[in-house]
């Protein structure tokens, strides 16, 4: 009696097959970049509480071509995650109902998107009131 091998489907490029999954890992990839932009955050506040030398040293570095050629790619990068993120909202979330409709999905992402963007400028706001 010969032994069987069971069926082992690839998983190569599974998601290059389907639109719905090309998006998905676009987005899930741009959350790297979340992540290195969160790095760079921190490394201004340890240069912060290493004095004030320190902390101009990392002011600088945010001046350079090359930083700021990188902070155009994370806010991009950021856009387009935070974008995904509030599309699929509707999706991932039990249904609301407001006098006795369903809220439509364009509806909870736009409110999620504008949400963002309010916090985003009163933020702005904030941090620019501190540095003046």
């Amino acid at each position: 009696m010969s032994k069987r091998r069971p069926y082992v489907r690839s998983m190569d490029g599974w998601w290059k097959k389907n639109p719905y999954f090309i998006e998905y890992m676009i987005h899930e990839s741009t959350a790297l970049f979340v992540a290195a932009y969160a790095f760079i955050l921190l490394v201004g506040l340890v240069r912060l509480g290493q004095g004030e030398a320190a902390w101009s040293g990392w002011l600088d570095a945010l001046k350079s071509p090359l930083s700021l050629t990188c902070h155009v790619v994370f806010l991009v990068a950021i856009l387009y995650h935070t974008y995904t993120w509030f599309k699929i909202m509707p999706i991932t979330m039990p249904p609301i109902i407001v006098g006795g409709k369903r809220v439509g999905p364009e509806v909870i992402t736009g409110s999620g998107l504008l949400a963002a963007l309010v916090a985003s400028l009163v933020l702005l706001g904030l941090v620019w009131r501190l540095a003046l």
